[in-house]
């Protein structure tokens, strides 16, 4: 695997982190907005943002005093691509194990 799907899934695997994702998938949030709903100090608060910038999950922008922070939709696209691999292989193999399967059960249907 690579190192950055590696850094997404390692940044997605935390439940405040992927709440800070579904947040931004509505649109940009400030930092403040964003840190509201967790019980957590704003420095606790801002490492898990560092860990999302550090993913290339989300891009923060300051303009004056307000940070704001985007999306950034195309650093899922590597995490959906490895997930469709996946899925596609697993599908592959337990379609291979249904053939098998039916392919024992007519043999032992078939034997007197």
């Amino acid at each position: 695997m690579d190192a950055a799907l590696d850094r997404t899934f390692r940044a997605l695997a935390d439940p405040t982190r992927r709440a800070v994702v579904q947040a931004l998938a509505r649109g940009p949030a400030s930092v403040g907005d964003l840190a509201k709903p967790f019980e957590m100090a704003l420095p606790s608060f801002l490492q898990h943002l560092r860990l999302l910038e550090d993913s290339g999950l989300v891009e923060t922008r300051k303009i004056g005093r307000v940070r704001t922070c985007t999306l950034r939709p195309e650093a899922l696209a590597a995490v959906e691509g490895w997930l469709d691999a996946q899925r596609s292989l697993w599908s592959k193999r337990l379609d291979q194990l249904d053939n098998l399967v039916l392919d024992l059960k007519e043999r032992e249907e078939g034997t007197p």
